[in-house]
């Protein structure tokens, strides 16, 4: 009986460690939603879609709520307006907005990567992104504090991907990158695409073709930065 249960309690710290709660999903039309208990949602007023928090417990489900006081509840980092607290399930970050403003960023351009470290693939594909979403990329980052000979299976430490960071800082989530993924993945061949990474779902060329839904979900990697949520990853060619 006790090999069972260490089993089912193994089983049930899997589930556990899969989910990405307080962290965003895309709501019913695709409004901002976070991933909350269900009881958190119906108690805070929001209403859920079930498929919208990949690799999370049943009763785990992307929670939306359209309307609040003044507003709708998103994301701070996608609100152009004033944000109000306690109105919203999930995280402090999870707010009632009260623009009725669409679309996001407005942010100055970023300051594109130069030639060297950072290959010339990376910098043409930082360079097209940003040129298809004016506002839209606060920051871009190539290279990191690595060399290619000491770690060649990454491609930050080659100068072969780019970090398009899209909400107001790094850790802060945003909605934002979905757009700008999937474009990604529709411009493959003219930006010598190896793969891309958006809110916790991968694509490469092998994949098919398809919304950032159909993508292959990846582990929860425990922050809201680590699971791709402030910023969209390109790696290339």
């Amino acid at each position: 009986m006790q090999f069972f249960q260490g089993i089912f309690l193994a089983l049930l710290s899997s589930q556990l460690a899969t989910a990405a709660l307080n962290e965003p999903c895309y709501g019913s039309g695709g409004v901002a939603g976070v991933c909350v208990s269900t009881a958190t949602c119906s108690s805070s007023g929001g209403v859920t879609i079930t498929g919208g928090c990949p690799r999370d417990p049943a009763d785990v489900k992307c929670c939306s709520k359209p309307s609040c006081s003044g507003g709708n509840c998103r994301w701070s980092s996608d609100c152009a307006g004033t944000s109000v607290s306690n109105q919203c399930p999930g995280p402090s970050a999870f707010k009632c907005c009260s623009s009725g403003a669409t679309g996001f960023g407005g942010y100055s351009g970023p300051s594109i990567p130069a030639v060297g470290a950072c290959k010339a693939v990376s910098v043409d594909g930082a360079r097209k992104v940003v040129a298809q979403f004016p506002g839209r990329v606060r920051e871009i980052g190539c290279t990191r504090a690595c060399t290619c000979s000491a770690t060649p299976s990454s491609d930050h430490c080659c100068g072969k991907a780019i970090d398009l960071m899209c909400s107001d800082a790094g850790g802060t989530a945003t909605i934002s990158g979905r757009q700008i993924a999937e474009w990604v993945m529709n411009n493959r061949g003219t930006l010598n695409l190896k793969y891309v990474i958006w809110g916790q779902r991968i694509w490469n060329p092998s994949d098919s073709v398809g919304a950032w839904t159909t993508w292959r979900d990846m582990e929860d990697r425990g922050d809201i930065t680590q699971n791709h949520w402030d910023h969209v990853h390109v790696s290339f060619n």
